[in-house]
């Protein structure tokens, strides 16, 4: 990652993903930063991945969000990047001004209420209804996942699917099909939960194009 330049909140776009039955092609640039930082699963008590230069590990978490992660503290001279913990999300802040933006979103789920019911409960009140109703829940296979985790994102069923690739130009990256919630035409994104786990919580997670200053092996939703 350009350690120099802003990490995204709604995905820059930069390299196209492909659609294939209905679910995401692994954007290859990305999937060749996470292989050779090595392919060791992750373990809670250390990051999964060396620190970028100028940046450091640290493990914080916030029982109030719910939420435990190896982040990097970064100073690269002209910007220092941390993390913090805002309303219920992770938040990466730079020390040149803006609004700190939220990487990892936390939610609980209703008592009784499946995983796959709390995405899409979560997705539905983030994004318009008629556009909710052309996409679908899937299985997201993009990038490494956790032990005990599961991910998941909405992308267009069949027939939106279709009219898409009947006016894509090959020139040009799209808006987000599905949304700001949904799958990323340029980046990684998705809702990531735990069936076995204690913490009834699911959790929305922005990754972006690049390795993420954020270990997204190591978020540990917090019980209660």
């Amino acid at each position: 990652m350009d350690a120099g330049h802003r990490l995204p909140h709604r995905l820059k776009r930069a390299a196209t993903a492909r659609f294939a039955s209905g679910v995401l092609a692994a954007p290859l640039c990305f999937l060749m930063l996470l292989l050779s930082a090595g392919a060791a699963g992750a373990q809670a008590d250390r990051p999964s991945r060396p620190a970028v230069k100028g940046c450091a590990w640290e493990r914080v978490s916030d029982a109030g969000v719910g939420l435990a992660a190896w982040v990097q503290r970064c100073d690269f001279g002209n910007r220092r990047i941390d993390f913090v913990f805002q309303e219920h999300a992770l938040a990466a802040r730079f020390s040149d001004g803006g609004a700190p933006d939220p990487l990892v979103e936390v939610f609980s789920l209703n008592p009784g209420e499946s995983p796959q019911a709390g995405i899409t409960r979560i997705y539905r009140a983030h994004t318009d209804a008629a556009l909710a109703a052309r996409c679908m829940l899937v299985p997201y296979g993009v990038g490494r996942t956790p032990p005990g985790a599961r991910h998941y994102a909405f992308v267009p069923n069949a027939a939106y699917r279709n009219e898409l690739k009947a006016k894509q130009s090959p020139n040009e990256v799209g808006e987000p099909p599905c949304g700001d919630w949904g799958v990323a035409p340029d980046g990684i994104q998705y809702f990531e939960v735990r069936p076995g786990g204690k913490a009834r919580k699911l959790l929305f997670v922005r990754v972006g194009q690049d390795v993420p200053l954020f270990d997204e092996m190591t978020l540990r939703p917090l019980a209660p």
